[in-house]
């Protein structure tokens, strides 16, 4: 869940860590100057920009609705000019981030009725997504003690209710993405009183618990996420967050995992976007702060994808204001700054919940942010739009949430429900008509680097995945046959082929069904390229060839 007020903008958090230096004034002065021309020229390139209107191009700079928000945007953007340029390496090939992006968290374990379990799933999968990100509760599979996997409640085995909804993934072609949190009383010798979310006492029981699962649904289940948002209050329990301690817990848990299945994707528990910079409850650990913490503590190896949130709040999914004290839908290309920086920018983001809160008028918490309904449904289609045309490195970006079971948060006026895509009697809501909509669009190869097995690339004919281990990621596709052919839309001017080792048979291309001609690369032969008008276009590439990934620009 997102934040809620713990730092969503600089103007709403009264902290001294915002307090300007003394005994700067010239060079605040010449930065000003220099705001204030950069500024002014983007003012002017607006007016110009693709001859849209001013007011259409500072929406899709600032994500903003009114003007004054705009205009105030158009600042920071300027200021933002100043700041050292983030590095987020769109080129490097990255596993798993070129999959099917769209996922929706869901709240199966609610639902009673294994009727309506399955109509949930029925209707994720009608409206195009291809991942449920899933809680398995500690709590609520090994309820009583260690190694006691039995609902003595009801009387019946802990591990029915999560079969169940192993085999409704399957049987609805959808992936599952668990997560592992949520400890039982039993774990901790206080109890709860440190909270429900508190990490156990001895680590070793989470790794028990962690195999115990993983080893059941070997070969059906994947992708395993350990905790979620380590960084705030009160996911690490009433108690200062930790990142060495969840560090120490992701080792063992990984390494648990790993054992259990080696084709095991572990996913880092979603770090919360938040400024703040007191770990103490009820506060949490800046995002960024926390992650260099668990890149220092070692972690690295012990994690294939990072996850974070993605909520845009105040503003709308084409924020691209970039301050790190700013809470935006742009924060993703700080975390992934800071992973090239340390070192790791083969590994991908996965987002573990976006949305924006159409919370009503009539309720005052607002904490979230506030748009209508048909606002929400908007912003979703944008996100995924913008995250596939310019985030090469973004695999997964799932929806929060799908629905609950009950309107409990309703009846207590919580926020919270209004991220909803259908109601708790299965009513869609606009975002989820607008989703099943765009979900049902020709996938689009947007810039930066994609590797051969992307999801936007349709392959048609007997293709092979060789693996090599000079290949880029350690592997690629060939064709022998003649008819063979690889289609996919594009939104760039040039498109890079990348051949394999050792590959010189060329493909023929066209582009909306005209030929053109491959250019080899002079510095390196086994790079064909070739351009594109301005916007979307059709390509294909046909004959017996093979392919090692794809560079648009």
């Amino acid at each position: 869940m997102p934040a809620g007020e713990r730092g969503l903008r600089p103007e709403l958090n009264n902290s001294p860590h915002q307090r300007r230096a003394p005994g700067r004034s010239f060079l605040t002065g010449r930065r000003a100057l220099c705001a204030g021309l950069a500024l002014l020229a983007l003012l002017l390139a607006g007016l110009f920009v693709w001859r849209q209107p001013l007011r259409a191009w500072l929406v899709n700079l600032s994500g903003e609705k009114d003007l004054l928000p705009q205009l105030k945007a158009l600042g920071d953007v300027s200021a933002g000019l100043l700041r050292p340029a983030v590095q987020t390496a769109d080129l490097t090939p990255v596993q798993f981030a070129g999959v099917n992006p769209f996922g929706v968290n869901v709240f199966l374990e609610q639902e009673v009725e294994p009727e309506k379990r399955e109509l949930a799933v029925k209707l994720a999968a009608d409206a195009g997504f291809h991942w449920l990100r899933q809680e398995f509760p500690w709590e609520d599979i090994e309820i009583s003690g260690k190694g006691d996997f039995w609902d003595h409640k009801f009387d019946h085995s802990a591990w029915d209710k999560y079969d169940h909804i192993v085999a409704l993934a399957e049987k609805y072609h959808l992936e599952l993405i668990v997560r592992l949190s949520n400890p039982p009383a039993w774990t901790r010798r206080d109890g709860n009183a440190a909270g429900t979310y508190a990490p156990p006492d001895n680590f070793a029981d989470y790794g028990d618990f962690v195999a115990a699962v993983v080893s059941r649904y070997q070969g059906r289940v994947r992708f395993y996420q350990l905790w979620n948002e380590p960084n705030i209050y009160p996911e690490w329990g009433e108690r200062p967050v930790n990142p060495e301690e969840y560090a120490d817990l992701l080792k063992v848990g990984a390494t648990r995992a790993r054992t259990a299945d080696p084709n095991v994707v572990i996913i880092l528990g979603a770090l919360a976007s938040t400024i703040e910079l007191t770990p103490t409850p009820p506060y949490g650990l800046n995002d960024l702060v926390y992650l260099q913490r668990l890149y220092d503590a070692g972690a690295a190896p012990y994690f294939d994808i990072l996850a974070m949130q993605g909520y845009g709040l105040w503003s709308g999914p084409t924020d691209r204001r970039m301050h790190p004290r700013v809470i935006n839908f742009s924060r993703p290309r700080f975390v992934r700054d800071l992973m090239v920086r340390n070192g790791d920018a083969a590994k991908p983001i996965w987002i573990s919940e976006m949305n924006w809160n159409a919370v009503p008028d009539d309720i005052p918490d607002k904490r979230f942010g506030q748009v209508s309904e048909g606002e929400q449904a908007q912003n979703i289609v944008l996100a995924y739009q913008r995250l596939q045309a310019e985030w090469p490195w973004l695999g997964v970006a799932n929806v929060w949430y799908l629905k609950r079971a009950t309107d409990q948060w309703e009846q207590e006026r919580k926020p919270e429900a209004y991220f909803r895509l259908l109601t708790p009697d299965f009513r869609p809501l606009p975002a989820y008509d607008a989703l099943a909509t765009y979900t049902a669009r020709p996938p689009l190869l947007g810039r930066g680097f994609h590797q051969e097995d992307h999801w936007a690339l349709t392959y048609e004919g007997n293709w092979q995945t060789i693996s090599d281990k000079l290949a880029v990621l350690g592997q690629y596709r060939r064709s022998v046959e003649a008819d063979a052919s690889l289609r996919f839309t594009v939104d760039g001017r040039q498109v890079t082929l990348i051949m394999p080792p050792g590959g010189t048979a060329h493909p023929q291309a066209s582009v909306d069904g005209r030929p053109i001609a491959l250019q080899p690369d002079r510095a390196d032969p086994a790079r064909l390229s070739f351009r594109v008008p301005t916007g979307t276009h059709q390509v294909l590439l046909a004959g017996a060839f093979a392919i090692d990934g794809l560079i648009i620009e």
